[in-house]
C-alpha cells in the first residue's frame, strides 16, 4: 500500500474536479483508492468554493483551498499544506500545471520522496509555463523528476526531446462504462429536444477558436445547402460567436451525465483540433466517450488522432481545412461503421499509474504498458 498525495488546481478542462467529480483527476485517485492506496488529494480552487476536507470515502481524501482575488496568498497557503501532507507521502503525483510540478518538486526534495509529475496536455501552450523563470523551472522539473506521466504518445515523445533519461510513460484517457455507453437515439433527441427526422452532426465540449470550432461552422455551412435534413449540434462554453441559423442547436453547457445525452443523439460526432502547440500533443477526453457511446466520429488529423486512427483514414480530416471536414463528414455519413473495440476504462488506466508509483518507489524500470 502506498500513501499517495496528489496536487492540482481543482478547475480544469471547465470543470470543478470535486463537485462535478470530473475526469482523470478524479477517477484515477478513486481507483487506486479501491486498491486499497491511501489517497491525500490537496487541490487549489480559482473560483471561491467550500475549503478544507470536502471529500471523504473509503481511503480517498479531498481537501481544498481557495486561491482568492490575490492569488499569491492562496498559493502561499497551499504550499504550506503540501508540505504538512508531503512528511507522510510515499510519492507525489503532481498535475493539470506547471505551478503544481513546480512545488511538487521542491517537497520531493526537501522530503526525499519521488515526484511524478503528470502532463494531461501541453503545459507549454498554458499561458503560466510560457512566463520567464516559470518556463524554464517547469522544463527542469521535467528533466529531473522521478517519472513522468503524459497524456499522449506524441506528448511523451515531445518530453523525451529535453528529458533523456528513464521513466516517461504514456497514461491516457478512459471512460466510466457505467456513464458513456449505447444509448436510444430517439430517447436521446427527446430529451435535449433535438429534431428527431433531420440527420444531426455536432461535438460536445470547449467551443474555441483555438480549436478550430470555425472551419466546422464553415464546413456546415456548405452542407446545408447540399443536405438540407442536417442539422448542427453544439454544447459546451464557448469563447467564439455561434452563427445565428435555425438548424444549430446550441446547448450552452451541460452537466456531465447530459453529455453521453448528446453524443447518442448525434449521427456523426466531431472532435474539432488545429495543427499547433496544443493540438499535437493533447488526448482528447471525448474520444474515447464518443467511441464508449459506439457513435460514428470523426478528427481532426493531428495528434494522437493521427495515431488513434491510423488504419482509418477516412474517419479523418486535414485540420484547419473546412472542406476536409465538410468532405469528412460526407463520408461518415454514407459509412457509420464505428468497430472502435474495446474502449480504455479508468480501472485499466489505473492499473498503469500503479506501476508508475511502484516503478519509483522501488527504484526498479520494468514497465508493461
Amino acid at each position: 500500500m502506498l500513501n499517495i498525495l496528489i496536487l492540482t488546481k481543482r478547475q480544469y478542462t471547465n470543470k470543478d474536479l470535486v463537485d462535478d467529480r470530473f475526469g482523470r483527476l478524479w477517477e484515477l485517485p478513486h481507483e487506486l483508492g479501491s486498491k486499497s492506496h491511501q489517497i491525500q488529494g490537496l487541490c487549489l480552487s480559482y473560483r471561491k468554493r467550500s475549503e478544507g476536507f470536502i471529500y471523504a470515502s473509503g481511503t480517498v481524501t479531498w481537501e481544498s483551498i481557495n486561491a482568492g482575488p490575490l492569488k499569491l496568498p492562496g498559493l502561499y497557503s497551499f504550499f504550506k499544506r503540501a508540505r504538512e501532507c508531503a512528511r507522510t507521502a510515499d510519492v507525489i503525483w503532481a498535475c493539470s500545471d506547471s505551478i503544481y510540478g513546480i512545488i511538487g518538486y521542491y517537497l520531493s526534495r526537501r522530503y526525499n520522496i519521488p515526484l511524478v509529475f503528470d502532463l494531461f496536455d501541453n503545459f507549454e501552450y498554458f499561458l503560466l509555463a510560457r512566463l520567464p523563470v516559470i518556463k524554464q523551472a517547469y522544463r527542469h522539473v521535467v528533466r529531473k523528476c522521478a517519472a513522468v506521466t503524459c497524456v499522449s504518445n506524441p506528448l511523451a515523445d515531445r518530453v523525451r526531446e529535453y528529458r533523456r533519461h528513464k521513466n516517461i510513460f504514456v497514461v491516457e484517457n478512459a471512460v466510466s462504462s457505467t456513464v458513456f455507453k449505447s444509448l436510444n437515439k430517439k430517447f436521446c433527441r427527446s430529451a435535449l429536444n433535438l429534431p428527431h427526422g433531420g440527420r444531426l452532426i455536432g461535438t460536445a465540449g470547449h467551443l474555441a477558436q483555438n480549436r478550430g470550432i470555425k472551419h466546422l461552422f464553415e464546413a456546415f455551412d456548405r452542407l446545408k445547402h447540399i443536405h438540407p435534413d442536417i442539422h448542427l449540434v453544439l454544447a459546451g462554453p464557448s469563447s467564439v460567436s455561434i452563427p445565428h441559423d435555425e438548424r444549430i442547436h446550441y446547448l450552452g453547457v451541460l452537466p456531465m451525465e447530459k453529455i453521453p445525452v448528446v453524443y447518442n443523439a448525434l449521427d456523426i460526432a466531431v472532435i474539432c483540433n488545429s495543427d499547433n502547440a496544443f493540438g499535437r500533443y493533447c488526448f482528447p477526453q471525448k474520444a474515447r466517450e464518443i467511441m464508449a457511446c459506439d457513435t460514428p466520429m470523426i478528427a481532426a488529423g493531428v495528434g494522437s488522432m493521427q495515431e488513434l486512427f491510423r488504419d482509418r483514414p477516412d474517419w479523418l480530416y486535414a485540420p484547419d481545412n473546412s472542406s476536409s471536414l465538410a468532405e469528412a463528414i460526407e463520408r461518415r455519413l454514407n459509412d457509420k461503421r464505428t468497430e472502435y473495440g474495446p474502449v480504455a476504462q479508468w480501472k485499466d488506466i489505473a492499473n498503469k499509474l500503479e506501476e508508475v508509483f511502484h516503478i519509483v518507489c522501488t527504484g526498479t524500470h520494468h514497465y508493461s504498458g
